[in-house]
């Protein structure tokens, strides 16, 4: 019995092994494609940015003079259609991101960047916050060679000053999976929950004393 029970064990070890290492390869093929070019529209360009809880990213970027809106869903993986409930599995590979829709002429992608690290603790692994896992870990999303290299700098230059390893991860953008329509302004529409008051709130006014350049006159917490 304890020799059946031996192979069981050693059965399900290598099937969970090949699983990761079939999830590992797929997560790879995200990182090595080459990225996809969202057109401007309209005079609007696209960004795409992850960031920990996509409440709080959502209302940071919300808040900068040059963004038009800012939208909470998943991208990085290698699933179709990823929902909240699968994404939190850690298992889709997604991250919870936020599209940003601004114009480029009032803001530029470089500043919008610079906004992405001084919002966040940008050494924090998987997570940011009490929000753990790689489901919320840090990704920045490229488009072309020009935002990489200014990702790439950005990301260098505050390694050096803070003499930190940097936990943002630099992903070539390949689809951005809208969230639930009732995710969408979370923060706006609910300002008394319980996490957006310990939360969400106080991570955006940390922010707002960082950066109130680029704020909008509208936008102090």
């Amino acid at each position: 019995m304890k020799k059946y029970l031996s192979l069981l064990v050693i059965a399900v070890l290598f099937s969970c092994n090949n699983s990761a290492q079939n999830i590992n390869k797929k997560q790879q093929a995200v990182i090595d494609a080459d990225p996809v070019v969202v057109p401007i529209k309209n005079g609007k360009a696209r960004a795409y940015f992850a960031s920990g809880c996509f409440w709080c990213v959502e209302a940071v970027y919300e808040s900068v003079e040059g963004v038009e809106e800012s939208i909470s869903g998943y991208s990085g993986g290698y699933t179709k259609n990823p929902t909240y409930e699968a994404s939190n599995t850690g298992r889709t590979g997604h991250a919870e991101a936020v599209e940003i829709i601004y114009d480029p002429n009032v803001v530029s992608f470089a500043t919008l960047v610079d906004v992405y690290f001084a919002s966040q603790n940008p050494t924090q692994v998987n997570g940011q916050g009490p929000d753990r896992g790689s489901q919320y870990r840090s990704i920045i999303f490229y488009q072309n060679d020009e935002q990489k290299k200014i990702i790439e700098e950005k990301k260098a230059a505050l390694a050096k000053k803070l003499d930190a390893k940097i936990a943002a991860e630099v992903y070539p953008f390949q689809k951005f999976w809208v969230a639930e329509d009732y995710h969408q302004d979370y923060e706006k529409l609910h300002p008394n929950q319980r996490y957006i008051q310990g939360v969400s709130i106080p991570r955006l006014r940390r922010f707002q004393a960082k950066m109130p350049e680029v704020l909008k006159k509208n936008a102090k917490h």
